[in-house]
């Protein structure tokens, strides 16, 4: 049957559960397991799809269209698998199904209880992935949110029930927890995981493994006071340290012993770990030579995680490429006031992301002029590819006051529009085009070289789209549609072909990439960049040389 192992995490938030969920299920699958993950957050949103990211981070979207946690992201590109709606489930979706069930009598009267019917309802959604057509190996799951938060109570009590109805050699718990330390006093202080322990056992829960977040290397005696005032033995007490890549994760935890202890805790049939593909990325980072720099232009750069998968794809690309990345994350708003010359002189490359709202739109606009003009390679998404639309209407087209019908409804040239399907849409969940679709590619062009095929699927998210009307106005001054969604005549794909690289898709590439499989759009967009840095050097040196001449 499935085993199951239970992440939780206590002290304080952000701790990386879902960067040591991911790096256990690729440790596993290296040794030859199944694995699958999945991801419950105790916010009673239905999904993230309505949550700001300046709330949530990034929402992360899947090939059937579910709006999930960033998470997910980490979970496909550990493991090198698609995720779908059943890895991500919200107390908002437990409440709502127990209510529906409620209205139509389901309950034959009863009263309905946090206990049984909320512990019933998630375990349900946590058995569900044993009776996939070929049931995994190791289901891995993530309980969101803090140990001592009231809201992840319901969550960690059907955990504790599942253990004493699966036993102990199913079920795993795993806690990730803090251990800091205080430079001042040059000491690591154990309180917080004990007492984070504490909380645990007070509801039921006894951690198997203790992974133990740390800025610096856990001394041997430390361990063992963990070990023993946590009632764990010395050796399932495993440092995580910080370390410099999410990706050196895996190595640290197979250093530490930690899944042989899992295989052995849970009486697994695994093989050893061959962990070659991880070693061969971490020596490809480390072999790069070159710096190149990758300014993104977005609305929510105060917030990394709202970004979380462009940085990595952005990474990935540079890898396959062989050069080290520099992100220069600039807000849109800053180039409305201060002008792209200030914020983008020293870019390689200019990446719009994806975002909602006309706030600083503006300025996105400015960047793809500054970028078309300046012949700097540019990748726009989403809203980035709608905002190259629209400043090459404006100044290509000669198209005066050219805009989103989501900026300005008023627009005489609405060259970005409400997709039809969406006109009466009244519902802002999950009611947009979500969700893999399939794009044919033009012969002969940036994107077709890149993907090296004909036809290609990409995930989407989002409401406005090209406008066809205005498709030969543009093509008439230079651009280029390179990709189309054939059943309805969407346009996926606009390109300049005059230009060094100059794409812009309305899909989202980054929820594809993983790091033994970086996109092709981000792997082409990151060697265009490294070919401007090229340029820039031979030309500083020919100017260098004529001058000493």
């Amino acid at each position: 049957m499935t085993k199951f192992v239970f992440v939780t995490g206590g002290v304080v938030s952000s701790l990386g559960k879902g960067i040591a969920a991911s790096a256990i299920g690729s440790l596993l699958k290296s040794r030859g397991l199944s694995v699958t993950l999945q991801k419950f957050d105790p916010y009673l949103n239905v999904d993230p799809g309505t949550m700001s990211p300046y709330q949530h981070g990034e929402v992360y979207v899947t090939d059937d269209g579910a709006e999930t946690d960033l998470d997910v992201g980490h979970y496909e590109r550990f493991l090198g698998v698609s995720m779908g709606r059943q890895n991500n489930v919200t107390a908002g979706q437990i409440y709502d199904t127990i209510i529906q069930k409620e209205r139509r009598g389901d309950y034959l009267g009863r009263t309905v209880q946090v206990i049984p019917h909320v512990t019933d309802e998630i375990k349900s959604r946590m058995l569900a992935l044993t009776r996939a057509k070929k049931p995994v190996d190791v289901a891995i799951v993530e309980i969101g949110g803090t140990v001592g938060d009231i809201e992840s109570l319901p969550f960690l009590e059907a955990i504790r029930q599942l253990r004493l109805e699966l036993s102990t050699v199913n079920t795993l718990f795993i806690h990730v927890t803090l251990v800091p330390h205080l430079g001042a006093a040059r000491e690591i202080k154990t309180k917080p995981t004990q007492h984070s322990v504490k909380e645990l056992r007070a509801i039921g829960i006894q951690p198997d493994i203790l992974l133990c977040r740390s800025e610096v290397p856990i001394p041997q005696e430390v361990k063992e006071k963990i070990g023993l005032f946590c009632n764990v033995p010395t050796q399932a007490v495993i440092e995580a340290i910080d370390v410099s890549s999410i990706y050196e994760v895996p190595l640290m935890f197979h250093r530490g012993g930690l899944d042989d202890l899992v295989v052995s805790m849970l009486r697994l049939d695994a093989g050893p770990a061959d962990l070659s593909a991880w070693q061969q990325y971490q020596e490809r980072v480390k072999a790069a030579r070159d710096s190149v720099t990758i300014s993104v232009v977005g609305k929510y750069t105060h917030l990394r995680d709202a970004y979380k998968s462009i940085q990595e794809a952005i990474t990935h690309g540079g890898a396959a490429n062989g050069v080290s990345i520099k992100i220069d994350w600039v807000d849109s708003e800053r180039i409305e006031m201060d002008g792209p010359d200030a914020l983008l002189g020293s870019s390689h490359g200019i990446l719009i992301p994806g975002g909602f709202g006309d706030r600083g739109t503006q300025g996105m606009v400015l960047a793809a002029r500054y970028a078309r003009e300046r012949r700097v390679p540019f990748f726009g998404i989403c809203l980035g590819m709608q905002c190259a639309v629209i400043e090459m209407a404006r100044d290509l087209a000669g198209l005066d006051g050219a805009d989103s019908s989501e900026f300005d409804p008023q627009t005489p040239h609405p060259v970005i529009a409400l997709l039809e399907s969406q006109h009466g849409v009244t519902k802002k969940g999950g009611t947009m085009r979500l969700g893999a679709y399939r794009c044919v590619l033009a012969p002969g062009s940036h994107a077709a070289e890149a993907y090296a095929a004909g036809e290609v699927s990409e995930r989407h998210r989002h409401r406005f789209e090209f406008n066809n009307d205005y498709q030969a106005a543009l093509e008439a001054k230079g651009m280029r549609v390179t990709g189309v969604y054939p059943e309805l005549s969407l346009v996926e794909i606009v390109e300049l072909p005059d230009h060094p690289w100059f794409v812009g898709v309305q899909f989202h590439p980054e929820l594809r990439s993983r790091p033994d499989q970086p996109h092709p759009l981000f792997k082409g967009f990151i060697h265009a960049a490294h070919e401007e840095r090229a340029r820039r050097a031979g030309a500083t040196d020919a100017r260098t040389g004529a001058a000493r001449s």
